[in-house]
């Protein structure tokens, strides 16, 4: 378990990251997200022992980082947002020697990252001859040559294709059977496909902190009926409707009310009014992100504060 405990990093007088607590379990795969300065990256670097919070702890199944970072760290991998490749080598002498700095039999880890990451067919080419998405799946590799039990990924899909996009979603699905993994992105979309938790962090400070399907569900419905239906007068007290469209509402139960799709369309339906269609609302996660930061000003800070 990764716990973070009231942690702050500040930059002289700037707060990147502004008392910010969280627990991760076991197994999790957990989205972190936020604008540009708004404290992803400085997270992820206090997580991995990189750079130290400037109070507050964190600790990895019990161990503070500060206290023992090399502990930690041999338990972590991690793709940082600036790919840690050197460009001269070929993808198997880099892996190799990510390998063997971690004391590992490169015979035996070499070939299976690189058969996990689809890198077969770029395996003796040099690092500088490939492409970012190549790249991106080369620093990938690196990060899982020692089976790590905590995985922090940043922007793990930039720069792929939408083939390779998919599976590197997949591969991230695979890992989080044996490991605890934390990926930031600006994708929404990756948040919908592999992850379980979501944490949004505004201006360094932690917003959001739900699981996906509870930050989805709401207790209002979408319906479809005739463009002139006065479904307003209708529902009197148990529920309000709100028009979205040619003849859509949404359609929200009052507070006192536990009303859910049956009573409503039975309602709907005595008091004449024709339903074509009633189905939950599904919230956006992209649209609720967008809440979330709607009233974000213009955030100044180190270019390090992403």
């Amino acid at each position: 378990m990764i716990e973070a405990d009231r942690i702050v990093r500040r930059y002289g007088d700037f707060a990147a990251v502004d008392d910010v607590s969280f627990k991760i379990e076991q197994g999790e795969i957990v989205g972190l997200l936020g604008h540009n300065g708004a404290g992803k990256t400085t997270i992820m670097k206090m997580l991995t022992g990189f750079i130290e919070p400037s109070s507050g702890a964190i600790r990895v199944d019990g161990v503070d980082v500060q206290e023992d970072p090399l502990h930690v760290q041999a338990q972590m991998g991690y793709l940082p947002e600036s790919l840690p490749i050197y460009p001269e080598m070929s993808v198997m002498d880099y892996l190799a020697y990510a390998a063997g700095l971690r004391g590992l039999d490169a015979s035996t880890c070499v070939p299976r990252v690189i058969h996990d990451t689809q890198l077969e067919e770029k395996a003796l080419d040099r690092i500088d001859t490939l492409s970012r998405g190549y790249k991106q799946r080369v620093g990938v590799a690196q990060a899982i040559l020692h089976d790590p039990r905590f995985l922090i990924l940043d922007e793990p899909s930039n720069g792929l294709d939408p083939g390779q996009t998919q599976h590197m979603r997949e591969l991230i699905v695979k890992l989080s059977r044996t490991a605890t993994v934390i990926l930031s992105t600006h994708i929404m979309q990756e948040v919908n496909a592999v992850c379980d938790r979501a944490m949004i962090l505004r201006a360094g400070k932690l917003v959001i902190d739900e699981r996906l399907e509870d930050l989805r569900a709401t207790s209002a419905v979408v319906l479809r009926t005739s463009a002139d239906a006065p479904v307003d007068a209708a529902l009197a007290n148990l529920a309000t409707g709100t028009k979205t469209g040619h003849g859509e509402w949404r359609i929200e139960p009052n507070g006192q009310t536990d009303a859910g799709i049956a009573d409503l369309t039975r309602h709907l339906v005595e008091a004449g009014i024709p339903v074509h269609e009633i189905r939950p609302e599904v919230r956006d996660l992209e649209t609720l992100f967008k809440e979330v930061n709607e009233d974000e000003g213009s955030e100044g800070g180190v270019a390090d504060a992403a």
